[in-house]
């Protein structure tokens, strides 16, 4: 028998591999077992697959490697190479334009990962940071392969190098859809933002076994590291969800507010919401007496295109309020005290909140919007002793470096070294305004009378009486509402009905901005 006659005989033909290849990709897509399907489902959790169709638009995915197994060996690893090695890669649409994602398949491997699986995401990473488009990670894994030992472990060095490196040039977004401890917890904090779900995901470094051998603490996973305690407490998540479903709707209603990357403005839309809509409701909602609270979040509604924005960190810091919404059709980011909370005052907390969302929002070409009432910063040892100086300065420097159009608004009480931090001009805001309602000043006016008048009121007969006179004429001579705009501190005092069309006027006018900073490798901003 000839060679090619053999080769005739061992070869089948084209039809015969199409069909192979069709029966492996049939394989691919159905997973392991329906068993571990089943198991999944059982456990409230959608598979990868089921994810990846609801994240993205019908039928506009496209995988890659998904024949990619491993190659280890020991342990019984080699008689278990399943397709795709416990991660599907690969890119879609969201809203028609390009993302690109990568879901841990917890059937294979508990989403666990080890070299390929890692090698998997380091392509898909690449891939996404050459073309400019958005990356989304459907995270439902138990961490680096022990079998494989530290080349799984490595491989999150490759990830974290890559989140570090696309930073800031293209959008990434973390959805933690199942536990995630150690190094499986640290990307998404690399990342722009992080959504969970309540119940079925958790981050945390060491679980609650470890916690308990080392401190004797006990607490269940969800108490250690659930959706609501890093929405609340530790401020990991930005968006926490009570399903899959909604949760994976608000990441593509967030996709729909983000440019691609960082050549490129946000997408504008069409919006029937006029732009000299007035707003006379804002008449009432804030009360002339800064004293008395209101919901900023009621302003916020009033101002953007048909009274629709995404919240950020909605519960964490709620002292402040950060959010994307449009005006105009164009996208802004927001941020505005919040008088319901503390008073509206800065801290610790918000002073972070604000400045990662300002660093976000000038990344991304996205114009931001403040607006102010707030009374100063929060005062107290634990803030004082807790570095209120050091993350106060955050938001401080993240203004001054933010080279997007920036327009504040004065709506009330704007207090202190916290009216300064809040970009006012003379850090760089390109427009300011001012309600009638404004006070801007160095503190409150019962404050400061008994400050500078402190001799003249404990000399006086009626030191009550005698501070009440000095209190309004401190009012008076300093905190009048047009006090700044006589000095060339605000551009103009604005009629509050007015202020959604005065914004989108002004966005307008700076959409060509072109600011430079100063030749540097990078500033060093305040830890």
């Amino acid at each position: 028998m000839t060679d090619e006659s053999l080769t005739t005989v061992a070869a089948p033909d084209a039809r015969g591999r199409v069909a192979e290849l069709r029966a492996i990709r049939e394989e691919i897509g159905r997973g392991p077992s329906e068993k571990a399907t089943a198991a999944q489902h059982a456990k409230g959790k959608l598979t990868a697959r089921e994810r990846i169709e609801l994240l993205l638009d019908e039928g506009s995915f496209q995988e890659v490697e998904g024949l990619r197994r491993h190659r280890a060996t020991g342990f019984g690893l080699e008689t278990k190479r399943p397709y795709t090695d416990g991660v599907i890669t690969g890119w879609g649409t969201v809203h028609g334009r390009t993302v690109f994602v990568y879901a841990h398949d917890f059937r294979i491997f508990g989403g666990a990962l080890g070299e390929a699986h890692a090698q998997k995401i380091h392509k898909i990473m690449d891939m996404a940071i050459a073309a400019g488009a958005p990356l989304v990670s459907l995270n439902d894994g138990a961490g680096a392969r022990i079998q494989e030992g530290v080349s799984a472990l490595a491989g999150y060095g490759g990830i974290f190098q890559r989140n570090t490196k696309a930073s800031g040039v293209i959008p990434q977004i973390s959805v933690m859809l199942g536990p995630c401890a150690g190094g499986a917890a640290y990307s998404p904090a690399l990342t722009d933002f992080v959504f969970m779900v309540r119940e079925t995901s958790q981050m945390f470094i060491t679980g609650p076994d470890v916690v308990k051998a080392v401190t004797g603490e006990e607490i269940t996973q969800n108490g250690l590291g659930g959706a609501d305690v890093h929405a609340e407490t530790s401020g990991v998540a930005h968006f926490a969800y009570d399903d899959e479903e909604s949760c994976l709707e608000e990441v593509r209603f967030l996709l729909s507010l983000l440019p691609s990357n960082n050549r490129e403005n946000p997408p504008t839309t069409e919006t029937e919401d006029p732009a000299d809509r007035s707003g006379d409701a804002l008449l009432d909602l804030v009360p002339a007496d800064g004293n008395r609270p209101y919901d900023m979040r009621a302003v916020i509604e009033e101002l953007v295109d048909d009274g629709e924005f995404l919240e950020v960190h909605e519960r964490w810091a709620t002292n402040i309020i950060c959010a994307l919404g449009r005006l105009g059709g164009q996208v802004v980011g927001i941020v505005a005290n919040q008088p319901q909370s503390l008073a509206g005052v800065l801290d610790i907390h918000a002073s972070e909140k604000a400045a990662r969302f300002v660093q976000l929002c000038d990344a991304f070409n996205i114009p931001i919007v403040t607006l102010l009432d707030v009374p100063g910063f929060l005062p107290g040892v634990d803030q004082e002793h807790g570095g209120i100086i050091r993350h106060g300065a955050k938001l401080l420097y993240a203004y001054c470096n933010a080279t997007v159009p920036r327009i504040s608004v004065v709506l009330r009480k704007a207090y202190g070294g916290a009216y300064i931090v809040m970009d006012s001009q003379t850090i760089g805001a390109d427009l300011t305004y001012a309600w009638p309602t404004n006070e801007i000043a160095v503190m409150g006016a019962e404050g400061a009378a008994n400050v500078i008048f402190r001799r003249q009121i404990a000399a006086a007969e009626d030191p009550e009486a005698t501070r009440a006179r000095l209190v309004k004429e401190y009012k008076t001579e300093l905190m009048h509402p047009y006090y700044a705009a006589e000095r060339g501190l605000v551009h103009d005092v604005i009629d509050p009905a007015e202020t959604r069309a005065v914004l989108i006027q002004s966005l307008a006018m700076l959409r060509t901005k072109h600011a430079d900073l100063p030749s540097r490798k990078h500033g060093n901003p305040p830890q």
